[in-house]
């Protein structure tokens, strides 16, 4: 079984995260899953990006340590993704030793290799903090589509920027127009990589239609030599004589995470960090989970960056979902207009809040969230089709076969039914279509309700008891199938099920349960929310961004 990587996106140490952030990491975890249970060797990282200058943006607003940011979010972000089930091999941050070494040593390699050159430029300079400003510290018109945008980049149009090409400055600090001063930095020799990205994208499969889309647009207008080094105080340091006082780039650095991360994970556990990123007698497969916001620096930037430093396994397929409003608008951090996840967490259960975003979440356009589709969701699809298809069934036999699964036969059409689902399900997860994958097996779902419906095992209790112990172990085969072909997706419902009916853990090929096993610790798996709730919770998110306006 060849060895899956899967790197999910880093998310900023300086906020909370939203469901639409969240939106665009869960697929990660939902590959992971899938190919454990598949037999595969996986190794799945991330981490809390600590040195973005969003974090520094953050302690600067509060007075505090960059550092102090970091932490913070960091554990909420360990916390969040921990109750909500992802199965992380390492999920770790960008400011810890480990991760400044990897850095330095791919920096080193790129210089060596001659990929990197040296360029006095001027840089963005304000008078007033007295300082060279990062470049999401300075904010202008966007020279491509004309909206306000940052320095690094258009969250508009996606375009790559540098705070050179914006007009209209202005200090992102205290809001005065910058100047330029001269200043010398490294630069990536970007443009030397033109042809052979060019043709590495054009043999690229498994891509989202977005990432393709947007590469193409940046290779057509041509690749930009790019600075790797800035003038900061907060990050990974550069290990060149007479840079002592400047940084490597957050863009290179970050990305280079995926590769400190596997590095740092082999180092904790004995593992092989090579086996997922040096060719060998198993073809490697790299997946990219991310938002499409983030696509130039999974499709173009990480790749060059790996071909400079040579010998490193390039990506294969790119997940980068669209965005997800929230009640038709979208999200606003600054204005608080946002689902936070360690709210909804405390009040909902997490097998929900994944069901919702895989299954109405922004996997091929922009999609919304609404606490009236979110609690709809909740109740019709996990409650109203899966828990009732399972705690029925399991209810029945406890109560009319002291809790012992039934004698009886799965059908050869209901075996190739759940054959088909393993196949068809499996084959669209490695593609990337989730929703589409979700949406095929809930259809077995909805047959197995009908199949309980239409032998009536209430009526055949009284006047054929073999046919109703029939009909339940068919169902007992069918629930214990569900959940493995749901485990990626709703994982807490299916280690529910596994003690229920004492399970193996996960696989993706047909199990099956003997009869005469005893049903163990029965409970409920889904509880209906109340639908008072839909407006309760709106009234909150107004609520919230109305006290964000007065502060």
């Amino acid at each position: 079984m060849n060895p899956i990587f899967i790197g999910g996106a880093w998310p900023y140490a300086n906020g909370s995260l939203h469901l639409g952030r969240l939106a665009s990491l869960l697929p990660g975890d939902v590959l992971a899953r899938y190919y454990r249970a598949k037999g595969n060797q996986v190794l799945y990282v991330s981490g809390s990006d600590c040195h973005g200058t969003p974090v520094a943006v953050q302690a600067l607003k509060e007075g505090v340590s960059p550092g102090d940011i970091a932490d913070r979010y960091h554990r909420e972000f360990t916390e969040c993704f921990r109750k909500l089930g992802f199965t992380y091999d390492l999920y770790t941050r960008t400011d810890q030793e480990f991760h400044h070494k990897v850095v330095k040593e791919l920096f080193l390699s790129l210089l060596e290799n001659g990929y990197l050159y040296k360029k006095t430029i001027l840089q963005t300079y304000c008078e007033t903090d007295r300082r060279f400003l990062p470049d999401r510290y300075v904010e202008g018109t966007c020279p491509v589509c004309g909206n306000r945008a940052r320095g690094d980049q258009c969250d508009y149009c996606s375009t790559l920027l540098d705070p050179a090409d914006l007009t209209d400055k202005t200090c992102k600090i205290c809001g005065n127009p910058p100047v330029e001063r001269p200043t010398e930095h490294y630069y990536l020799e970007l443009s030397r990589f033109q042809d052979i990205l060019t043709e590495y994208v054009e043999q690229a499969r498994g891509w989202k239609d977005n990432a393709v889309r947007i590469t193409g647009r940046y290779l057509k207008e041509g690749l930009q030599d790019r600075a790797v080094t800035r003038d900061l105080t907060w990050g990974v340091d550069v290990p060149v004589q007479g840079f002592e006082d400047k940084k490597i780039y957050v863009w290179i650095e970050a990305v280079s995470g995926y590769l400190s991360a596997s590095k740092q994970w082999a180092a904790q556990t004995g593992g092989s960090w090579e086996l997922f990123w040096q060719e060998g007698e198993e073809p490697i497969t790299a997946y990219y989970v991310h938002g499409k916001d983030n696509v130039p620096f999974h499709t173009v930037i990480w790749p060059a960056l790996l071909m400079g430093a040579r010998g490193l396994h390039l990506p294969d397929r790119i997940i980068s979902c669209e965005y997800m409003t929230l009640e038709g608008k979208k999200f606003s951090t600054s204005n608080n207009w946002a689902v936070w996840v360690p709210d909804i967490l405390s009040r909902y259960q997490p097998d929900s809040i994944r069901y919702f975003l895989i299954a109405n979440g922004p996997e091929n356009r922009d999609t919304d969230f609404s606490w009236r589709e979110f609690i709809h969701s909740h109740n019709g699809e996990l409650l109203g089709a899966f828990g009732n298809f399972v705690n029925r069934t399991l209810s029945f036999i406890e109560k009319s076969f002291e809790g012992l699964v039934p004698e009886g036969k799965l059908n050869d059409e209901w075996k190739q039914t759940i054959g088909d689902c393993y196949t068809r399900s499996g084959a669209l997860i490695e593609e990337g279509h989730m929703k589409e994958a979700i949406e095929l097996i809930f259809a077995c779902v909805r047959r197995a309700n009908k199949y309980f419906d239409e032998q009536k095992p209430w009526l055949q209790i009284k006047e054929d008891k073999a046919a109703c112990g029939n009909t339940l172990h068919a169902s007992v085969q069918i629930i214990a199938n569900l959940a493995q072909l749901l485990n990626p997706f709703i994982p807490f419902a299916c280690d529910k099920i596994r003690n229920f009916l004492t399970l193996d853990p996960p696989g993706w090929t047909p199990a099956s349960v003997p009869a005469n096993r005893k049903i163990k610790e029965l409970s409920i798996l889904f509880e209906r929310i109340d639908v008072s709730r839909i407006e309760e919770e709106t009234n909150l998110l107004t609520k919230q961004q109305e006290m964000k306006k007065d502060q």
